[in-house]
């Protein structure tokens, strides 16, 4: 099944004057925070422990479905994980089977489990062994003349769905499902669009390991802090952050920035990351970046 935007609908046009003047602060931001060292604690960080193509793709994915909770949580809980995986993740789950199985049982991050570690693994095993790559499964559901990139990750959610139903002879599971979340299902799908700006992109944050995909396509990884973020630039006034609030912000930066919407993702995510940003006023607010948008609300 795909999911099917109507952006016409959806669109918020930002008003010339205040796309140049919210442009120069992005730019600033961006200039600012996208450097390698502001990367930690960051789950990306994960990423760039290996050095192979093979090994980053695995790590990033695993970071990706599981960056959600406390920044501190999620890298304790990444750390451990990638310690039982060994020194190549890719090896490790071309060789899964029920000894590594045995090795994730006291895994738990929040809702997830080891099992449900173990049954993504099992998946990943397969389709590495049918098309040699993430990347390449990817690009199997992949169509460049669609409008973005979410009916791709419709198919991609809905091949691993189908591959889980295969091995395990029942409906996929709600942790399955909660660590791969579909478009179709309507959420904002914050994670699997943050693994994919992670592969498509490539400058000194974003690894660009992905090459056949184009980055304007990409979805803004929006969250309850990113949302609150935009709501303060005005690219949208929704209580309730969901797949349609994504695409409305993303049209939103797509005017600044039409060939790559996501370009200011991660430096944006600092302001709450590193600024320890709430969006409640304090001492300091002043010095930031948003505040002359901040202070109008």
């Amino acid at each position: 099944m795909l999911v099917i935007i109507n952006t016409a609908s959806s669109h918020r046009f930002v008003a010339e004057k205040q796309t140049e003047s919210i442009k120069t602060v992005l730019e600033k931001l961006y200039y600012r925070y996208n450097h390698y060292g502001f990367i930690k604690p960051d789950p990306l960080q994960f990423v760039y422990h290996y050095s192979k193509p093979a090994d980053m793709e695995i790590a990033a994915l695993l970071a990706a479905v599981l960056a959600y909770g406390r920044v501190r949580q999620i890298e304790k809980n990444l750390n451990g994980l990638f310690d039982q995986m060994g020194t190549s993740p890719y090896a490790f789950v071309m060789n899964f089977d029920k000894a590594e199985r045995r090795k994730l049982n006291s895994f738990k991050h929040r809702f997830t489990t080891g099992r449900d570690i173990s049954d993504l693994l099992s998946v990943l095993k397969k389709i590495l062994r049918q098309s040699g790559s993430i990347e390449k499964h990817f690009l199997s559901g992949y169509n460049k003349d669609d409008e973005n990139i979410l009916p791709a990750l419709s198919r991609f959610c809905d091949s691993l769905y189908e591959i889980y139903s295969e091995q395990n002879g029942r409906k996929v599971s709600r942790g399955m499902k909660y660590l791969l979340a579909s478009p179709v299902r309507g959420s904002a799908c914050k994670r699997s669009n943050l693994f994919l700006r992670w592969m498509v992109r490539d400058d000194e944050v974003d690894t660009g390991l992905w090459k056949r995909i184009d980055k304007a396509k990409l979805i803004v990884p929006v969250d309850v802090h990113m949302g609150r973020l935009c709501r303060i630039l005005g690219f949208h006034d929704r209580k309730i952050i969901s797949l349609s609030t994504a695409v409305e912000i993303t049209d939103c930066f797509a005017q600044i920035e039409p060939a790559d919407p996501v370009k200011y993702d991660f430096a944006l995510s600092r302001i709450g990351i590193l600024d320890n940003c709430t969006g409640r006023r304090r001492s300091g607010c002043e010095f930031c970046e948003l505040f002359k948008f901040c202070s109008r609300r």
